[in-house]
């Protein structure tokens, strides 16, 4: 994609996180894209009217950040460093869903139960990161060694929120819509005696069903 068309699916990527009631009371959220060897990042907090204006790009080698405030960088350094980590990563979104937040309040990793989740790769426990101060070290560290899991897209921020990543902004949204639907349902499924586990073999005859329909697209 070129400039325009990143910027633009920040935009609409920040009004369908607003939609679909993935922003909590304050609306804080920052999401980034990625192209090449820089990436385009909201600039502030609040991205529920988000507007081309709150976009600016930084490098991935840590250049770039004179345009964004000071107090805004420490989370810069988080989504350069997924990226320089995970190159299959093209699209970060950090927010404060309801249901996600209370499992990363409650420090409990959720459950890989729902079976839609299957269909977008995650099909393991979704961790948690320990507590450490925002864009710190110690916390930026800690959701790099739980990204090492080729399997992991999504970390629970402990006490904080979650971060989801995807191959895209598409995929991170897409992602992030069935991770709170599975953690509210989970919740839902203890008040009846607790959310049972899907086969072992699940995940393995999800994809292949996938390949086998889309063979005959």
């Amino acid at each position: 994609m070129d400039t325009q068309d990143i910027a633009q699916a920040l935009l609409d990527t920040a009004g369908r996180l607003r939609d679909r009631g993935l922003l909590f009371r304050g609306s804080h959220a920052n999401l980034s894209a990625r192209s090449g060897e820089r990436m385009l990042m909201t600039r502030g907090g609040d991205v529920a009217q988000l507007r081309a204006e709150d976009l600016d790009w930084a490098g991935l080698d840590g250049s770039g950040q004179e345009a964004f405030q000071p107090t805004f960088r420490e989370v810069i350094e988080m989504h350069v460093k997924v990226y320089a980590q995970r190159r299959d990563f093209g699209g970060i979104v950090h927010c404060h869903p309801a249901h996600l937040t209370a499992f990363a309040i409650a420090q409990q990793p959720l459950p890989a139960v729902y079976e839609p989740l299957l269909r977008l790769g995650i099909h393991e426990d979704v961790p948690v990161v320990a507590w450490a101060p925002r864009g710190s070290q110690e916390s930026v560290d800690g959701i790099l060694r739980a990204f090492v899991n080729p399997a992991t897209s999504a970390v629970l921020l402990s006490n904080h929120g979650v971060l989801v990543a995807g191959a895209d902004l598409g995929e991170a949204l897409a992602r992030l819509t069935i991770l709170e639907e599975a953690a509210e349902l989970v919740l839902h499924a203890r008040a009846l005696g607790g959310a049972k586990p899907l086969p072992k073999a699940a995940y393995e005859e999800v994809v292949e069903r996938q390949r086998r329909f889309q063979a005959t697209s």
